[in-house]
């Protein structure tokens, strides 16, 4: 266990943000490039302790939205409030010390090792000699590589340094813009494992990502973002809810034709074949039993019953043809 004094730990000393107070909050942020606009009207709430996974096409403006957050960039139009104060202001040094960032094409020093990359980095956090280096290259499988030049390092390596040299020193806001891109499975899967531990200890977490598999099983909170803003916000679960009300249930059998007298059963809202099965969408599961007992009192011979959990995959996929269609 390491000794020096976390920034969570000086924070709380210091006092911190006011209670209850989101750690991240966007409000109608704008940010235009030369070429075009990277924000338009962007409002983004993340709770203390919580895990906010963007997701979105490239060219959503997940990378600016993140970078406004460190005060990378400051906003053309709307406010940028993290931990209370202004990150790209005054403030914003107070801001940066407190967060972990790992971009997509995260800056490194080729021509230095990756121990001297971390005690660099050690360093400007302030830790002095008792930063926690090789617990953190360990942590991401880079312990046995800290004495080798960065310059020969592969992209997943490099990756898994900027990693260890973001948690460094113990953040109270992690920001990860696609994290497990070019990593091996083993080592994202140590990504995604660190995510839920930092949470888990109090950190809040950010990051941005084109696996939706990856939000899915990981986000307190999953952000859609389309065209600079956000179009949809919210747990996993309530997402659902909100555009899929209604349980939907497949069976499937050995002939097609039986399954369609399920299109005029009770408690069918919608039923829709596909080949030898079909998806129906239910008032309520219960119904189940009784729809089963009339198809086998019919002779369809069913081959499978099954809940349809319905995947954030699906989610985005109908909240971008909507978009499209609302565009038109």
């Amino acid at each position: 266990m390491h000794t020096h004094a976390s920034v969570r730990e000086k924070a709380a000393a210091s006092g911190g943000e006011p209670s209850g107070a989101p750690v991240v909050d966007l409000a109608g942020v704008r940010y235009s490039f030369g070429s075009g606009t990277g924000l338009v009207d962007l409002s983004l709430s993340v709770p203390g302790g919580s895990i906010t996974v963007l997701v979105g096409p490239n060219g959503a403006g997940k990378t600016t939205a993140l970078r406004i957050v460190t005060g990378a960039l400051t906003p053309h139009e709307g406010t940028a409030r993290v931990f209370g104060l202004e990150p790209s202001g005054a403030e914003g040094e107070q801001v940066r010390r407190r967060c972990g960032v790992v971009a997509a094409k995260p800056a490194l020093y080729d021509r230095l090792t990756g121990r001297d990359n971390l005690r660099y980095a050690a360093e400007l956090f302030g830790l002095g000699r008792d930063a926690p280096v090789e617990e953190a290259a360990a942590r991401f499988g880079i312990d046995r590589s800290l004495d080798l030049r960065v310059g020969g390092y592969s992209t997943g390596m490099k990756t898994r340094l900027a990693l260890a040299r973001a948690v460094l020193h113990d953040p109270d806001l992690l920001l990860l813009d696609e994290p497990t891109s070019g990593l091996d499975p083993e080592s994202s899967h140590a990504v995604l494992g660190l995510v839920r531990e930092m949470a888990a200890g109090g950190a809040t977490v950010v990051m941005s990502t084109h696996l939706l598999l990856e939000a899915e099983g990981l986000a307190d909170q999953v952000v859609m973002m389309e065209h600079g803003t956000a179009v949809l916000a919210g747990t996993t679960e309530a997402l659902m809810r909100r555009y899929w009300p209604r349980p939907v249930v497949r069976f499937g059998a050995e002939g097609t034709a039986g399954l369609d007298m399920l299109s005029t059963m009770d408690g069918v809202f919608a039923y829709s074949p596909n080949g030898h099965s079909a998806e129906v969408e239910l008032d309520d599961l219960a119904r189940v039993p009784v729809l089963v007992a009339a198809l086998a009192a019919a002779g369809v011979r069913l081959t499978f019953v099954t809940p349809h959990e319905r995947s954030l995959e699906e989610l985005y996929l109908r909240v971008r043809l909507a978009s499209a269609e609302g565009a038109r």
